[in-house]
């Protein structure tokens, strides 16, 4: 459930025309319902309610800083992938020590970031990342909690470009190793290992591959228990699906019901990193219209927003629901469009074929499901503009990223000195 709605035939954001804004802040822009990422996490935080847990929202699925912040409130942590995101994670308020540093690819200066900051952990993804991290935090007198991520060598079932956790992906160690790396990290001098993570894909919609990834790790943390060594925390990462479309995905008290039925009398501390779960249906693209364009075989409705704006269509051939900001008096008069943006690319392209209500020049519609991988993805490819997001709570609203037009962008750039 989200909070966009259609009142009086107006799409609203909470209590917010769409309209009203567009007419205001201009488009394309972001909008995010304060209310919807809210009522995500306290779902997701009562699905896990009867296990010692630890929600980190992955800020690699909306950066934004207020949108950190309304998580933070509420008690998130934050799961972050690169030394920006753990400063938008410590700017938006989240404790150091309810942070989790992720990633394949931790630079020694990355790393002595994080360390001197006290994070709560740093998931180790390579032998390599771990002795250089043990060489780091000894040199400044610390011995850093870790956890190992392992990959269970799990196909989660997902597009390709989103699998993590098969063992021809780049991520974690390998199952078959993670015991025998485990032990050699608990006689480092600069590491604390606390316990084992994995996170398999994202836009999961099915449980059996969690459930397998959970076997494999519960039979690791026996294994390693069996060895004398410390396991107290279980990192499960994130990637339960959502609906992008019609088809129904797990409800999340359905996720919290096997993390409960296959881990639960592990006796540790679990820790999840939800980031489209929470972010996703909480935000829109909203876009006019430029050009309805008719060619021999096809209608093309040509916007306002393109693949740098929102790249999971071109990138992923992702589904975005498209809907008009003002809902038709006669909803059988429907045609089929091309949505396509301006970009000189022909991957710049939305939706092929896809049935609407009849659009004209200068018409608003919206892009569902924006709220994850949206602004976070987003770039200036054709010299265009970074484009506006806006955060919307009850009947206010207010831009939480300003346009950042051409003008600014090339002042970040200078000539050198045989051209000026």
């Amino acid at each position: 459930m989200d909070h966009f709605q259609y009142k009086n035939g107006a799409l609203f954001a909470e209590d917010v025309a769409l309209s009203e804004i567009a007419k205001e802040v201009g488009t394309p822009f972001y909008v995010y319902s304060q209310a919807t990422l809210e009522r995500h996490y306290e779902v997701f935080a009562e699905a896990v309610k009867d296990i010692d847990a630890t929600i980190c929202f992955a800020v690699k699925a909306n950066s934004n800083i207020a949108v950190i912040k309304t998580l933070a409130d509420l008690g998130a942590g934050a799961d972050v992938v690169s030394v920006g995101e753990l400063k938008r994670a410590l700017k938006a308020g989240v404790p150091a020590d309810r942070i989790v540093y992720s990633g394949v690819g931790k630079s020694r200066s990355e790393l002595e970031f994080a360390v001197q900051t006290g994070i709560r952990q740093i998931n180790v993804e390579s032998e390599e990342e771990l002795e250089l991290l043990s060489e780091v935090a000894a040199a400044h007198d610390v011995r850093m909690p870790i956890v190992l991520r392992v990959n269970p060598d799990v196909d989660a079932k997902t597009h390709a470009k989103i699998s993590t956790g098969k063992s021809d992906n780049k991520f974690g160690i390998d199952w078959t190793r993670a015991v025998e790396v485990y032990q050699r990290a608990s006689n480092m001098a600069g590491v604390a290992p606390k316990g084992l993570a994995c996170h398999i894909g994202s836009q999961l919609t099915d449980l059996e591959p969690f459930r397998a990834a959970f076997r494999r790790m519960k039979e690791m943390v026996g294994e390693l228990r069996g060895l004398g060594l410390d396991v107290s925390r279980v990192d499960l990462g994130g990637g339960l699906g959502i609906p992008y479309d019609e088809r129904e995905t797990p409800l999340p008290i359905e996720y919290g019901k096997l993390v409960v039925e296959e881990l639960g009398d592990l006796n540790v501390e679990f820790e999840f990193e939800p980031g489209r779960m929470i972010a996703g249906n909480a935000g829109l693209l909203v876009s006019e219209v430029i050009y309805v364009k008719k060619a021999p075989s096809k209608t093309f409705a040509i916007i306002d927003s393109a693949m740098n704006d929102l790249m999971r269509p071109s990138l992923y051939d992702a589904y975005h629901a498209i809907v008009p900001l003002v809902e038709a008096e006669h909803v059988d008069d429907m045609q089929s469009y091309d949505i396509v943006g301006p970009i000189c690319e022909t991957g710049d392209t939305f939706a092929k074929d896809r049935q609407l209500t009849r659009l004209e020049s200068g018409d608003l519609i919206a892009f569902r499901t924006s709220g994850a991988y949206g602004a976070t993805m987003s770039n200036t490819y054709n010299s265009r503009a970074l484009i506006p997001e806006v955060m919307v709570k009850g009947d206010k609203f207010a831009v939480i990223r300003r346009r950042i037009e051409i003008e600014e962008q090339m002042d970040m750039e200078s000539l050198p000195d045989w051209q000026s």
